[in-house]
């Protein structure tokens, strides 16, 4: 076993994680979800958040700040601040998003991918967090590692080569 290997968490569906340094942030098969990953390049931390639903309207249980956009995106912040990350330094990358029943939707409807993504791109405005990067929409699920020591994310879906955002 490689010794350098970096250490990896992986982040289930409404999940959250923080690391700082040298762990690699995993989520497998992000469909009509939404992973918000915010990285502080100065601290060399991150954290990601695989949210589930745009609003805690649409649940009856809100008790999971990783499950939205608008309770995970503070948190995520929280736990990145007690990692030693200035707030003010975090740029975010989204991914995920996918239109993954399009062909059952009413056309015109908005599918709930697009909601995500709506919504975790309002969060992020309304906190004053850039987005660096995107992988969203389309029609197929993804798997990504962000990388947290460099913000570097490897996003892969069916059908497609890796790419980098």
């Amino acid at each position: 076993m490689n010794q350098a290997a970096a250490r990896e968490s992986i982040v289930k569906v409404a999940d959250w994680a923080a690391e700082r340094g040298g762990g690699v942030l995993v989520t497998l098969g992000l469909g009509s979800c939404v992973a918000i990953m915010l990285h502080d390049p100065g601290a060399g931390a991150g954290a990601m958040a695989h949210v589930l639903l745009p609003s805690r309207s649409l649940s009856r249980d809100t008790s999971n700040p990783a499950k939205f956009p608008e309770t995970a995106v503070p948190f995520l912040i929280e736990r990145l601040s007690a990692l030693g990350a200035d707030p003010r330094r975090l740029v975010a990358k989204l991914a995920g998003g996918a239109s993954m029943f399009a062909q059952l939707m009413t056309p015109g409807s908005l599918q709930m991918g697009e909601r995500n993504i709506v919504a975790a791109r309002g969060v992020l405005r309304a906190a004053g967090i850039p987005i660096a990067a995107e992988a969203v929409g389309g029609g197929s699920g993804r798997s990504l590692r962000f990388y947290v020591a460099d913000g570097r994310v490897e996003v892969r879906s069916v059908g497609t080569d890796a790419c980098v955002i």
